[in-house]
């Protein structure tokens, strides 16, 4: 083997060692900042694996990715969700639709699902000790609770999410528990993986680009062991990004898959800017917008046909209750509240978010939407400092596409926030400094780019063939990433 790909494949199998016992070491409660140090260790590996990864010889590059790979998403199965109960809803949502109710109707709580309930979900007596458990009403001595979290009030999952949840039900053997949702999402964690690789490919741009997002630390705890629907909605954006870049004839479809991605978790409709970069004509804009606009409103179609209740949910109490309309609930907006009276935050967030989508769609490659999509996403980042780590799974894949990994500080600040801010018990403090950080490090990759030259244009924007945009190009680049 050449020593150079031996390096790399040492490093990934001591990345690979160090998830397994990151995601099996139950730290989240007794431990934060233990387990961050464990999170840390990996990102660190996850740096050397990508540095070694630069100098393997192109016809190794795509075995090593694949066998990486699964590897690192292998690790997110070794032990049930550690930090997060959201899947333990995607489970009880997808059991209500088996039972022919719509998961918008009722509460979890709600006496008429008694009938659906488990001791899996729902345990009584001494099982509800756990921190994790939310105590539900019930009739007798015994105490009765649940894993879910939030269950007096209605989902919040959009219908392409829910369908989801429905088809993983539908497919799981009697008492598979938490494990079907999670082999479900590595499956579409490597899915996304060969994703990205067919994109780079088709573009002639460098494949090892594909590894930020195939080794990211992120993937394996946040879309696999935690089971995040938002890894379905990654992988939508990244072939719904990809079919628009293959100009002209393919961007209605592109809009139906975007379509379909913000249908699985509505934040993957911050990429609609990127989607329309370089767009002059209306007919070419409305080709992308008027499918996804289409196609998730027929998503809702037949939960609003089946449903009595609203099929929004809980949305409009969880905005609230995660301080998106009261700056000073939470660690929303630490970046803006350091400079501005927390009122100003929101006003301010969508005038500086409207001028970088309109530069974006101004000044953007339409043969490179991912870019756009990239910038807009990370400002939308560092500006709402969210405090939930999977939210970050959307970025690792735009970062992948583009190949700036400097974005990638935002996908370690959000576990800082939600993981370390647990151990200081603040994490409005918590989330000024790591999302600070990871913005001093975007602005100094940026300022480096520029000085460098390198930081307007690419090869890949010029990487079209006799036919037209959109064209790939004869043969695959294999040198560094951006």
């Amino acid at each position: 083997m050449n020593p150079r790909t031996a390096l790399t494949a040492t490093v990934l199998a001591a990345l690979t060692a160090v998830l397994v016992l990151t995601v099996r070491y139950d730290g989240y409660f007794t431990d934060p900042a233990g387990l961050f140090c464990w999170y840390a260790v990996c990102w660190v590996l996850f740096a050397c694996a990508l540095l070694a990864l630069r100098r393997v010889p192109a016809a190794h590059v795509v075995p090593l990715l694949v066998a990486g790979a699964v590897a690192v998403t292998v690790t997110g199965l070794v032990a049930p969700p550690r930090t997060s109960t959201d899947s333990y809803r995607y489970a009880w949502d997808g059991r209500v639709q088996s039972a022919g109710v719509s998961p918008y109707d009722h509460a979890p709580q709600d006496p008429e699902l008694v009938r659906l309930r488990d001791p899996w979900l729902f345990p009584t007596g001494a099982a509800c000790t756990g921190p994790d458990r939310a105590r539900v009403p019930h009739a007798g001595p015994a105490p009765h609770c649940t894993r879910l979290n939030r269950p007096s009030v209605h989902t919040i999952y959009p219908p392409v999410a829910e369908a989801y949840f429905l088809t993983v039900d539908k497919l799981s053997p009697e008492g598979a528990r938490h494990k079907p949702l999670q082999v479900g999402a590595a499956l579409i964690s490597l899915g996304a993986t060969g994703a990205v690789l067919l994109i780079l490919r088709r573009r002639g741009t460098d494949l090892r680009r594909a590894a930020y997002w195939a080794w990211c630390p992120a993937v394996p705890i946040e879309a696999v062991n935690n089971a995040h629907v938002d890894v379905l909605g990654a992988l939508l954006t990244v072939v719904g990004l990809g079919l628009v870049a293959a100009l002209p004839d393919r961007r209605t479809a592109g809009g139906l898959v975007l379509g379909a991605a913000i249908a699985t978790k509505l934040m993957p409709a911050v990429v609609m800017p990127g989607a329309l970069s370089g767009v002059r004509r209306v007919r070419d804009g409305a080709a992308v917008l008027l499918p996804a606009a289409a196609f998730t409103a027929f998503a809702y179609l037949p939960y609003v046909l089946l449903s009595h209740g609203s099929v929004f949910g809980y949305l409009g109490g969880y905005v609230e209750e995660e301080g998106y309309e009261d700056p000073s609930a939470g660690p929303r907006y630490a970046l803006l509240r350091l400079v501005l009276p927390d009122s100003w935050a929101p006003p301010v967030l969508l005038v500086v978010m409207a001028g970088v989508s309109l530069y974006v769609m101004r000044r953007g490659s339409p043969h490179r939407p991912w870019s756009g999509a990239l910038l807009v996403t990370g400002w939308a980042f560092a500006l709402l400092t969210p405090g939930y780590s999977w939210y970050a799974l959307l970025l690792v894949a735009l970062v992948a596409l583009d190949g700036r990994w400097e974005w990638l500080g935002f996908a370690l600040a959000g576990p800082a926030v939600y993981v370390l801010g647990r151990a200081f018990d603040n994490r409005g403090v918590t989330a000024a400094i790591a999302y600070g950080l990871a913005a001093l490090l975007v602005l100094a990759a940026a300022a480096e780019r520029r000085r460098r030259g390198t930081g307007t244009r690419r090869p890949e924007d010029f990487s079209v063939g006799a036919s037209g945009p959109g064209t790939p190009p004869s043969a695959p680049v294999a040198g560094r990433p951006a």
